[in-house]
């Protein structure tokens, strides 16, 4: 073995240092070293990229300029294997030598660049291509090159053997597209106490004593050279285990046809059905396979309206029954979640309806000309779709998000694509899962310190009005 003079001068400064070449007698094993090097240039950067997901950080300054100098050294080395394989192939008879091959047997296509902004889509430019490539890599005379550029971005793969097995995973840029929107402005998710877990349940210790009862750590007031009372903490224990929020989306393939608008359509869509049914879980959910809900936990408080209310209507009374509930040290994060049906009745809302001079009491001073506040008793209002009907118990409440856990399993979706479910209606499959968990933090709700004073909470309804 010596070092390949010839070889070092056509690539020049772009290989490492020290990197030897077999003696080569012809053209294909030049070729093939070439091939090598850049090979290896590409491990290098998927084992970069890899890294740092699995630590789930962004790449450092070190390790993007490592991806760029193998990106340039990349693209000179691929400069020089296309010239040789075009040399080699134009002599009759002769070819370029074996291609590589995956660990299936087949061939597999020479890797192209991997840009660092596209690092996490693995040369795929939106959803859509990705899944004209899955189309045309499963079937029953399934694409070669499709399949190929498949089994290259490693990580997308489930089964190198049959795509119907495993599936195809989406690349892990297009999942946090997703994911992005899932914790979007408009999910109640975002306004939770979250927490990620790698495995699928949690068991985290409470104290629900408060300073001012009779059971946890006590402070007394004792006499000079008076025995001291002990006193210990109560715990309390909170097991919450992750449930599975799945969207199964068929797609035709006539809309696969066009890649922009089915990576657009997906982007849309799915996010838009997660978070609607994320909400309701978040507020209504039973904790039975889904989440334990705001307004179905132990530790709420449902406020009576008012004598002689009429059916379907909220008054300025509730609103301030339902705020005077509220624990003192949540009122700073609360927020009041309406059925948008709702707003009707905070527009036309007067301190005193039976005052020949009514105050309104969510319209500006400006009146109807300007724009409503956007906030009642200083308290920011979320219209959902989730909420109940206007006079239905859950209509309207006044709840503490920050006192709601969620545990998600890590921070992207899995997302996997299926030609084979529905394969004989021309239709590819694709399936979004996402693992989460929620329950209010508190099993009980507040006893105040003054005897006989109303029990105080962190999730507050107010009581049907049918």
């Amino acid at each position: 073995m010596k070092t390949n003079v010839r070889a070092e001068m056509l690539c020049g400064s772009i290989l490492p240092r020290g990197v030897i070449f077999a003696d080569a007698g012809s053209s294909e094993q030049v070729l093939e070293n070439l091939r090598s090097q850049l090979d290896a240039l590409h491990a290098d950067t998927e084992a970069l990229i890899a890294s740092a997901d699995a630590e789930n950080r962004d790449l450092t300054d070190a390790e993007l300029a490592k991806i760029e100098a193998n990106r340039v050294a990349a693209e000179k080395l691929g400069r020089q294997v296309q010239a040789r394989e075009a040399a080699v192939a134009a002599r009759p008879g002769r070819r370029s030598g074996a291609e590589p091959e995956n660990s299936g047997g087949q061939r597999r296509a020479t890797p192209t660049a991997v840009r660092p902004a596209d690092a996490g889509r693995f040369g795929f430019k939106n959803l859509g291509e990705f899944a004209l490539t899955v189309k045309a890599a499963g079937g029953d005379a399934p694409n070669q090159e499709a399949t190929a550029r498949l089994q290259n971005a490693l990580t997308t793969y489930g089964n190198e053997g049959t795509g119907a097995d495993g599936g195809f995973l989406v690349p892990p840029d297009f999942r946090r597209e997703v994911a992005v929107k899932i914790f979007g402005e408009e999910s109640l998710l975002t306004r939770t106490d979250r927490m990620t877990t790698s495995t699928n349940s949690i068991v985290i210790p409470t104290d629900e004593t408060t300073p001012w009862g009779t059971t946890g750590v006590q402070a007394y007031w004792e006499s000079e050279a008076g025995q001291k009372t002990q006193s210990k903490p109560v715990f309390g224990q909170n097991s919450i285990r992750l449930n599975k929020l799945i969207a199964l989306v068929p797609v035709t393939d006539e809309m696969l046809a066009d890649g922009p608008q089915i990576d657009g359509y997906l982007r849309r869509k799915v996010p838009e059905v997660m978070v609607a049914k994320l909400n309701t879980a978040l507020v209504f959910g039973t904790g039975v396979g889904q989440p334990l809900g705001m307004l179905a936990g132990p530790a709420l408080i449902t406020v009576t309206k008012e004598t002689s209310q009429p059916a379907d209507t909220v008054w300025f009374n509730n609103i301030v029954s339902m705020y005077s509930r509220m624990a003192a040290g949540s009122v700073a994060r609360s927020l009041w979640l309406i059925n948008q049906s709702i707003i009707p009745q905070l527009l036309t809302m007067r301190f005193d309806a039976t005052s020949t001079v009514p105050i309104p009491v969510y319209m500006p001073p400006t009146g109807a000309a300007g724009a409503p506040y956007g906030t009642l008793l200083g308290r920011p209002i979320l219209p959902l779709e989730a909420m109940k009907a206007l006079g239905d118990l859950g209509d309207i409440a006044f709840v503490d998000p920050s006192q709601y856990m969620t545990v998600t399993k890590g921070q992207d979706i899995q997302t996997d694509v299926s030609i084979h479910l529905f394969f004989d209606y021309d239709v590819t499959a694709f399936r979004f899962v996402f693992r989460v968990a929620g329950q209010p933090w508190w099993k009980t709700v507040i006893t105040p310190q003054s005897s006989g004073a109303p029990t105080l909470g962190h999730f507050i309804t107010l009581e049907a009005r049918g």
